[in-house]
C-alpha cells in the first residue's frame, strides 16, 4: 500500500539540499551552506552521499585564485525527488 521512501532523501539535511537545488537548479557550496543552516563539514558528508548516489552533480573549480564548489541536480536526481514527493503524498491521502 505504501511505497518505501528513498533513504537517501529521507535525511532532513539531503532534502533540504535537494529541494534547494531544484528551485534554483545550481549553487555554490557556500550559498547551500547559509540557506539550510548546516556545518561545513556536516554539508560536505551529506553532498556527498547525494553525488554518490547520482543525484547531484558537484563541479569543483578555481574562480579568483579561491576554491569554488557548485552543486547542480541530476536527471536522476529530479526523478528521485518528484517520485519521493509522490510517496509522500500518498502517506497524506490516508
Amino acid at each position: 500500500m505504501f511505497k518505501e521512501l528513498d533513504p537517501i532523501l529521507h535525511s532532513q539535511l539531503r532534502l533540504a539540499i535537494m529541494s534547494l537545488l531544484i528551485s534554483v537548479k545550481e549553487a555554490e557550496f557556500t550559498f547551500i551552506r547559509e540557506k539550510t543552516n548546516a556545518t561545513a563539514g556536516n554539508l560536505s558528508v551529506q553532498v556527498q552521499k547525494l553525488k554518490d548516489a547520482g543525484y547531484i552533480e558537484v563541479i569543483k573549480q578555481f574562480k579568483d585564485n579561491y576554491p569554488q564548489t557548485t552543486c547542480k541536480v541530476t536527471p536522476a536526481g529530479l526523478k528521485a525527488f518528484e517520485d519521493y514527493v509522490t510517496a509522500l503524498q500518498q502517506y497524506l491521502k490516508v
